[in-house]
């Protein structure tokens, strides 16, 4: 063996040792979760799951934990603007919910899109106190498999 031949060897080692321990990294990369988006006017905010799993319901107390989450994204509302919620299908096909301060205010829904008035936000009679409000989309009608939470302030 000439001294030229076992440096290439080792160099097309190497490059498939670094091409597999590149793999193994993509491998161990998160699936990203889908997106639901709220928009009011001509504002919208996006954001992934706060929690989410996409192989098994979550329990109880992850969901509990996941409405306490302070790291959320928040949108400006008026009371006399109309909201707007979309989702990616995947969360549309698995059925979705509206809570408000972790209660449910809407019934399930299959569809992408839906709206309530800006109004209902901010209403004692729903829930609501003070001037701003947690607003969540839980995805799955008897297993709850995703939540998305977003923070609404009065605006006016």
């Amino acid at each position: 063996m000439t001294m030229q031949s076992a440096v290439r060897r080792r160099r097309a080692v190497a490059a498939a040792g670094a091409v597999s321990a590149g793999l193994l990294v993509l491998s161990a990369c998160d699936k990203p979760t889908p997106m639901s988006t709220i928009t009011v006017g001509s504002n919208s905010v996006s954001s992934e799951a706060t929690c989410y799993s996409h192989d098994a319901a979550l329990k109880t107390a992850e969901l509990t934990e996941c409405l306490k989450d302070s790291d959320i994204k928040s949108i400006s509302v008026d009371p006399e603007e109309t909201v707007r919620f979309g989702v990616d299908p995947e969360i549309a096909d698995k059925g979705w919910t509206i809570l408000m301060n972790g209660q449910p205010l809407t019934d399930a829904s299959n569809k992408t899109y839906r709206t309530i008035p800006g109004s209902v936000f901010f209403n004692a009679q729903y829930g609501a106190q003070g001037d701003s409000t947690l607003v969540s989309i839980r995805e799955g009608e008897q297993e709850v498999t995703g939540l998305w939470s977003f923070k609404l302030k009065k605006d006016a």
